[in-house]
């Protein structure tokens, strides 16, 4: 069933984001989460990959188990990076046999190690250009785009990066599910300039549960989001007094908070970006009381 109509029929509600293991040694621990996480029924969970598309080879089989062995909605991430049409055509064709009805289409980020993104095809550049190709020729998938609360990092200005947005829905884009932030007001004042701007489709706040400072300070410095000084300060502080479980601690703490806020204030939904932690994660949840 396509997202769009899933959200349509449920809320409040939490989907899941799950990162594949790079080795299938792996698997088996990281399905073991899956059938943990099964337990809080989620709307639909997303299958992200590897830096640089690392993972790419695995996401076709993963979210297939997903749908048929863990009766799932899964919502396969699918990018630009080393993209054809033929791959392209390829990976989609093998979603529809597998009953997966949903894809979340993005540019993607540069293999490690290359500082800018540089397109493997003429074809596809940009997410606009998957969004374009899936609803020319797989009309019936729901597609998915992402959103940036704080700007994405290499647009020239917020209104340059909302008028993107706004491409990427009108070309098929159904629904957004965003990167994630820390200050609600944030997500709040990026919803409201959507829809001014005429975007209908629902917007997915994407909520991180913080567990290690280190990791953190890294990401932020890639995907644009910023870290509120209060917060910074109080993991800084957790660090330094209990190191790696304290962090945890205070970041699962926070995003529970952050959750019940969001949902508190009208969001459809929460989409918790698990780190395939599912204590963390069955905490949140938890404590949403859904």
């Amino acid at each position: 069933m396509r997202i769009r109509e899933l959200i349509e029929a449920r809320r409040p509600f939490v989907s899941l984001e799950f990162f594949p293991p790079k080795e299938r040694t792996a698997w088996e621990g990281f399905f073991a989460v899956v059938e943990r996480l099964k337990a809080v029924r989620p709307l639909f969970v997303s299958v992200t990959y590897g830096a640089g598309g690392s993972t790419h080879a695995h996401t076709l089989e993963i979210v297939s188990r997903l749908k048929t062995a863990y009766g799932l909605e899964p919502m396969a991430h699918l990018t630009c990076v080393g993209a054809s049409r033929e791959k392209i055509r390829g990976f989609l064709q093998g979603l529809r046999e597998a009953g997966v009805d949903n894809v979340l289409a993005l540019r993607g980020d540069p293999p490690r190690g290359q500082e800018h993104f540089v397109p493997d095809s003429d074809d596809f550049q940009h997410a606009t250009d998957l969004v374009a190709f899936i609803r020319q020729e797989f009309p019936a998938l729901g597609v998915a785009v992402a959103g940036y609360p704080e700007c994405h990092p290499e647009a020239v200005s917020p209104g340059a990066d909302l008028d993107y947005l706004c491409r990427k829905v009108a070309l098929g884009g159904e629904v957004v599910v965003t990167q994630l932030f820390f200050d609600n007001d944030c997500y709040f004042a990026f919803v409201d300039k959507a829809r001014a701007a005429g975007i209908t489709a629902p917007i997915v706040p994407g909520v991180l549960p913080v567990m290690s400072l280190a990791s953190i300070k890294r990401l932020v410095g890639l995907c644009g989001a910023s870290l509120p000084p209060a917060f910074l300060a109080e993991l800084e502080a957790a660090d330094a007094a209990g190191g790696p479980a304290a962090v945890a601690k205070v970041g699962i703490a926070q995003a529970t908070r952050q959750a019940k806020d969001l949902l508190a204030r009208g969001a459809p939904g929460v989409h918790l970006y698990t780190l395939n932690k599912a204590e963390a994660v069955m905490s949140i949840i938890a404590a949403l009381d859904l």
